[in-house]
Parts: C-alpha cells; sequence; structure tokens
C-alpha cells in the first residue's frame, strides 16, 4: 500500500510519459507502407509513439518489451528475471496473442500460436526508426486480429548523410551486448543502404536461465522522384536455457534462484535443457507516389522459421516416445525406462503479399488495402538420446522430418485473405469522421500426429470475420476530444483447438471452440501545449465467448478450452507530462480498471490419494462475476529526465542527461477463481540512468549507466498453478512464479557519427 500510496500521491501532479505525446511520423516515400497502417492526430484511437533517440538510449539489456513497460496500460515480465531471453507483456491484461504486431506493415504474430516471440529477434530496439502502442482495437492492421493492442514497428531508413554506431555494453549475470551499424545515406544516385549486426550473452538471473543471441539487419534501397525500392533482409538466432516453469512459491524465501528445468537429480543442471530458433525475414517492397495525392505500394514476404526445445527427462518409458509394443534392442523392450533427451521441433515458412494504396487530400485521407498469405508449419519430435540404448544406437533414423519413424509428426496449413479501407473525412473545419471496414477470410487445415499418445489432429476450418470501426474526432487548438466504436473476431488459435481435437477423435464427440468477439468503445480528451500535454481516455472492451483454459478436462483426460459466454474490461487511463524548462521533463501515466468474467466455472481434477493418482472425475466452482487472472486494476508509471547543466556550462557537461523512472503494478490474480491465496503481490521498482557524450573531432563518444530495480525490490512479476482435489490428501498444488532480478548495473561505451 505504501507504494501505491507514493505513486497516487505524484500521479495527482503529473500523470504521463514525457515520450508518450502523440507524434506525427514525417512522412517519406519509403515510409509510406508502415503510415498506412498507423494512426495519426486526427484517429479517434489511443496510441503512444516511441521514437528513434528513445528506442537508442533504451537499457541495452532490454527486449522490445522492456523498453515500452512505461507505456500507458503496458505491464511486462522477463522469465529469466532481467532483460535478455523470453519477455512477455500485457496491454490492459490483454495477453501476447491478442496484441497484432507489425514489422513495415507485416504481421510478427505466429499464425499457429498468435504470439510474438520477442526472443527470436534480439536487441530490435537498435534497428527501428520507431514504434507505435495502439491500445484496444485500433486501426486496421494485416495479420492476427488485434485484440487488445496493436503495436506497428518501422525499421530504421537511410539518412541524409553516411553514418556508423559502435555500441559495447556490459553488466550484471554475465551479461555482454555489442551491436554495429552503418549507412551509406542516400548516394547522388538515390541508392542507399543500411547494415547492422548485434551479439548478446547472458548467465541470466535464475539458474540455467542463459542466453546467446545474435541478429543481422540488412536494407538496400533506391529512392528517385516519385519510386521507391527497397529490399530488407532480418535474421535472428537464440539460444536459451529453458525457464517457462518458473521457481516453486516454495523456494521464493529462500532460493528465489531456483530453476526446475534441466535439473538432475544429482543437483547438477543439463546444458543443453535449452531453446533454440532462428528466423529470417526478407520483404520487398516497391513504392510508386504517381500524384502528390495517390501513392501505391506493395510488399512480398518471407519468414522462414526453423527452431527447437531439447529437454531432459528422468526414468521415462521408450513407449512414450515412439517406440511400439513389440520393440526389441539388445533385451531393451519399449516399457524399459531411463533418461531421455530428446527435441520438440517446429519447421515453418510465412509468405505474404501486401497491396495497399493511399489517398490525401484536402478534406479527405484514405487507405485501401489488400493481403494474401500462407503459411505452412511442421511438427516434429526428435529422439537424440535414451539410457536404455546407450550411445551406438541409430537415433538418426528416427529423426527424419515427417518419416514413419518419428515419435510424432503433425502440420499446418493456415492461409488469408485480407481486405479493407479506411479514411478520415473532415465533414466540418473541426469535425473529423472516421470510418474503417476489414474483411478476414481464414482457413486453417491440420493433420498429423500429437506428440502425447499418437492421436490424430485432422481439422479444418474457414472463418469470415467483417471488423467494422467508426469514431469522430473535434479538434480546436490544442485540443482534441474524441470517441470510436469497433467490432472485432478472432480466431481460435493452435493451442486453443488441439486438446479439444483429439478428445473428440477418442470419444466421437463434436465438441468445437468458437471464435472469440469483442465491442471495443474508446472516448477521450487530449490537451497539447508547449509545455505540458494530458490526455484521459475512458474504454469498454466487451468480450463473447473469450477462450479460457477452465481445468475442465475430457473423458480421455485431455484439457478443455472453452468459451464463456460474458467478460468485459472497462478502464480509465490517466496520463499527463510537463516540461517547465528546456532540460527537465516530469510525466506518469496511471490505468484505473475493472476486469471481470460473467458465469465462470472453474473445474479440478479429483483423485484417490498422493500416492496412486487413480482419477476419480472432476469437481467445479461457479462464479457469478470473478477478476480475470493476470488483470491488475491499477497500472502506473512516474518519469522524469534532467540535464542539469544544459544552461550553465561549456563543452560536453552541457550533454549530461539524468533519467529516472517507476513502475507500479497491482495486484494480479494466478487464475480466475480471485482468491487472494493465488495472487501476485502489489509491486513497484525503479530504474536509474546516466548519460554524457564526448564530442570528437569526427563524431562522438557517449559513455551509459544503467541501474535497473534501484531499491532491490524483491518480487515476481508473473505466475501459474495447477490445482487438484485427493480424497485422502485434500487440496494439491503445483505453482511456478518467475522473480525479477534484485538491483542489477549495465554500463555501454557507444561512438557515432
Amino acid at each position: 500500500m505504501r507504494g501505491f500510496s507514493f505513486f497516487a500521491a505524484m500521479a495527482a501532479i503529473v500523470l504521463a510519459v514525457p515520450q508518450a505525446k502523440a507524434q506525427e511520423v514525417s512522412e517519406r516515400l519509403d515510409s509510406t507502407v508502415v503510415s498506412a497502417s498507423r494512426a495519426n492526430s486526427k484517429t479517434p484511437v489511443p496510441f503512444t509513439m516511441v521514437g528513434e533517440e528513445q528506442l537508442r538510449s533504451s537499457n541495452p539489456i532490454n527486449s522490445l518489451p522492456m523498453t515500452l513497460a512505461l507505456q500507458p496500460s503496458v505491464v511486462v515480465t522477463n522469465e529469466g528475471g532481467t532483460g535478455i531471453g523470453y519477455s512477455k507483456m500485457t496491454v490492459r491484461g490483454s495477453k501476447g496473442s491478442q496484441i497484432n504486431v507489425t514489422l513495415n506493415g507485416i504481421t510478427l504474430n505466429d499464425s499457429e500460436s498468435q504470439e510474438v516471440f520477442w526472443v527470436n529477434i534480439p536487441s530490435l530496439s537498435g534497428i527501428l526508426s520507431s514504434v507505435q502502442v495502439q491500445r484496444g482495437l485500433g486501426t486496421t492492421a494485416n495479420g492476427a486480429g488485434a485484440f487488445g493492442a496493436s503495436i506497428n514497428m518501422n525499421t530504421e531508413m537511410a539518412g541524409d548523410r553516411p553514418s556508423a554506431r559502435a555500441d559495447i555494453s556490459g553488466g550484471s549475470f554475465g551479461t555482454g551486448l555489442a551491436t554495429f551499424s552503418a549507412s551509406s545515406g542516400i548516394l547522388p544516385s538515390g541508392l542507399y543502404f543500411n547494415v547492422a549486426w548485434s551479439a548478446d550473452r547472458t548467465d541470466g538471473y535464475v539458474r540455467n536461465g542463459w542466453a546467446n543471441a545474435a541478429s543481422v539487419f540488412a536494407t538496400i534501397g533506391w529512392l528517385s522522384g516519385k519510386n521507391s525500392l527497397k529490399l530488407t533482409y532480418l535474421l535472428g538466432e537464440q539460444h536459451s536455457g529453458i525457464t517457462w516453469t518458473g521457481t516453486p512459491l516454495s523456494y521464493l524465501d529462500t532460493d528465489r534462484q531456483f530453476n526446475p528445468e534441466g535439473l538432475r537429480p544429482d543437483g547438477t543442471y543439463y546444458r543443453n535443457h535449452s531453446d533454440n530458433y532462428i528466423q529470417q525475414h526478407i520483404q520487398l517492397n516497391y513504392t510508386r507516389r504517381f500524384t502528390p495525392s495517390w501513392t501505391w505500394s506493395t510488399t512480398l514476404n518471407y519468414t522462414d522459421g526453423y527452431g527447437y526445445n531439447e529437454r531432459i527427462k528422468f526414468g521415462k518409458k521408450l513407449k512414450n516416445y515412439g517406440f511400439a509394443g513389440d520393440f526389441s534392442y539388445g533385451g531393451v523392450t519399449s516399457s524399459s525406462k531411463g533418461d531421455i533427451i530428446f527435441r520438440k521441433t517446429m519447421d515453418n515458412g510465412y509468405w505474404v503479399l501486401n497491396s495497399e494504396a493511399k489517398y490525401v487530400g484536402d478534406r479527405l485521407s484514405a487507405v485501401f488495402g489488400v493481403q494474401g498469405s500462407r503459411y505452412g508449419g511442421n511438427h516434429f519430435g526428435e529422439l537424440r538420446w535414451a539410457e536404455v540404448l546407450g550411445n551406438d544406437y541409430d537415433y538418426a533414423t528416427l529423426n527424419v522430418m515427417g518419416s514413419d519413424n518419428n515419435w510424432y509428426f503433425n502440420k499446418s496449413l493456415k492461409q488469408e485473405i485480407n481486405v479493407f479501407a479506411r479514411g478520415e473525412w473532415r465533414i466540418l473545419p473541426r469535425l473529423v469522421a472516421y470510418a474503417d471496414l476489414q474483411y478476414r477470410l481464414v482457413d486453417l487445415r491440420m493433420n498429423g500426429i500429437d506428440d502425447e499418445d499418437d492421436l490424430p489432429m485432422d481439422y479444418g476450418k474457414t472463418w469470415h470475420f467483417i471488423n467494422p470501426h467508426a469514431g469522430l474526432s473535434y479538434l480546436a487548438g490544442p485540443h482534441k476530444i474524441y470517441a470510436s466504436v469497433a467490432l472485432g473476431n478472432r480466431e481460435p488459435g493452435r493451442a486453443d483447438i488441439k486438446e479439444v481435437i483429439e478428445s473428440n477423435n477418442l470419444e466421437g464427440g463434436d465438441r468445437e471452440v468458437r471464435p472469440e468477439r469483442m465491442l471495443d468503445v474508446e472516448a477521450g480528451y487530449e490537451l497539447k501545449l508547449e509545455k505540458i500535454s494530458a490526455s484521459a481516455n475512458v474504454y469498454l472492451m466487451e468480450y463473447r465467448d473469450m477462450l479460457l483454459e477452465t481445468g475442465e478436462i475430457s473423458k480421455s483426460g485431455y484439457a478443455i478450452k472453452d468459451n464463456v459466454g460474458r467478460s468485459y474490461r472497462r478502464g480509465v487511463e490517466l496520463s499527463a507530462a510537463w516540461a517547465p524548462v528546456d532540460n527537465f521533463s516530469l510525466g506518469g501515466n496511471v490505468t484505473l480498471s475493472t476486469n471481470k468474467i460473467l458465469g465462470y466455472t472453474q473445474y479440478y481434477n479429483e483423485y484417490d490419494n498422493l500416492s496412486d493418482w487413480n482419477f476419480l472425475g472432476q469437481r467445479s466452482e461457479y462464479f457469478d462475476k470473478v477478476n480475470m487472472l493476470m488483470s491488475p486494476s491499477v497500472v502506473g508509471m512516474l518519469a522524469l529526465q534532467w540535464t542539469p547543466l544544459a544552461h550553465v556550462s561549456r563543452g560536453s557537461l552541457k550533454t549530461t542527461t539524468v533519467s529516472l523512472d517507476a513502475k507500479y503494478v497491482g495486484k494480479q490474480y494466478w487464475d480466475n477463481t480471485g482468491s487472494e491465496e493465488r495472487c501476485i503481490p502489489a509491486w513497484w521498482t525503479a530504474n536509474l540512468s546516466l548519460s554524457h557524450y564526448f564530442n570528437l573531432p569526427v563524431g562522438k563518444l557517449g559513455i551509459s549507466a544503467y541501474v535497473n530495480n534501484l531499491f532491490n525490490r524483491m518480487y515476481y512479476a508473473d505466475a501459474w498453478v495447477y490445482r487438484a482435489y485427493f480424497q485422502a490428501d485434500g487440496w494439491y498444488q503445483e505453482e511456478g512464479v518467475f522473480p525479477q532480478a534484485p538491483i542489477n548495473w549495465m554500463l555501454k561505451v557507444s561512438y557515432s557519427f
């Protein structure tokens, strides 16, 4: 409570990020494809912009979600406890699979899970020129439908002159990072190129939470008069220790760095108990400006992904890994037990063709677009080693993708057509009407054998979605008043339907998960003056058929996700920024919300005793109204930036800048029961940074120091729980929480010209 009281008192003075001012992006011809899906000052949706300067000055250890942590309604966590490795973010409580993410207008969301795995593109902040974060349904975007927020990213564009930059960083937990980039600038011929390379490593805060990652970015382009042609290549490669189980709550006070994943019985770790992925993006864009009003842009994208997680299990039977009951090898049978090393592997390709036309007139601005995409994904199991088979066994024959020897192999094909039109019409000098209409056709086909019980995953479904959006903006000098209403639809992901498919196959049922729907109403006010800005936004996000894992299982023992009839997220977002003088700014934001599920039933498995685990059925618990899991009712932040010697000193001391920010996140529940015994306590943390630049005869040298978790707060930011009931022993619980690192530091040295 003391932490919240501190934030509440400060929020009475100021309430928003200085960087969160809604800035317009100056549009160059090669940025048209990005601006087509972005909101602007007339669009009646809440959004914030994060510019290149803020991205470059952020802590180098931060993944992009960590860099966006101070934006309104955003909550982030990192599995390894620092900033490198698996990071997650929610916006207004909406999870990652409900956030549409695009890079240069092309979606980054995985077509099957609809998640974005940020770890697969390390050091992303270093190659971006800007990021726009829209809250709610936002403007029409390509790919998976936004169901809580949109993140629109633009890679770095060529400058007017040649430039280069080198950053070397190091700090706590064996962390080291290096980034090098160069740009030719736009040459007299109109040609230009940008290149960047990065390498990151860390031991992580939790044990075996190490990460090694690298990325390569390259662009070659041509700008000439009314034409722009650009080829972009982006590679991300990551190898990281598995940390997704978290730390059992019982260890939190005695050993909060404990990680059960990969831990051998002798107390050592299997180092290769790891997650590994490599992803390549190739984008070819052509843009032509036919007249000052009309611009056409087309992008062809191919994304190739390959990865696996390698794990070790102890005392497992061979029959669980694809060996038939009649298997025999030197006295070893399918029932023989021992230690197993295996990989779960995926190999996928994603094609996208996206074409948009943009019109800008005196009273009307409009965008028309069409997109087609095709995603093919293969999933298969590889047995790498079995204790009972030894080192001489020919494991290679088991690991040919799609062969009969795979312990499992399944694949999916997802195809989509997306057509939209969006426009802003100034119907009166100060009144702008907004309309946005999208049609999505989504076709999903799945087949093959699942990795659990050798069961088929045959499935086929086609969805047709129409997503309308309309609103009004009233603009009068520094004032803006807006209101909008939008309807969104979202198809289930692969994980949402997988267990239902298998239970239907075994039991002959016809149970099916339905698409989710949301009605989003937004209304707000913005004020922008020379030294102060402020905004207030009210949102009502009303859901139908939200998909939740309720704990219910099928007769065959499979976990079932079910559509719950009604749920909602309702809240108010307040923000303000104050810059009384040029060298000082202060700001903050706060979100106050209520997030409820109506008519919800939670199911629990029931067993006889802890020794035998004989399944007896299920018991249930009904709630008329209950809090959604991982949806805090209060989220806030404060930030200040001060350049103390800007007006009184000569030379490089004028550049010395101090930044301090603090984040507060209210209580979050582990599950959908609203139990006070299963919740993350409210937490707050603060970060401090100091930067200084020396002007050299050629270029400048920068030194930056970062202190994270300045007040050494011992908190955890994410959690999961499993509960069951035993007739002989009562309630049983397994859980994992994700401790964040105590006070830690980073030092960065940079050179640029």
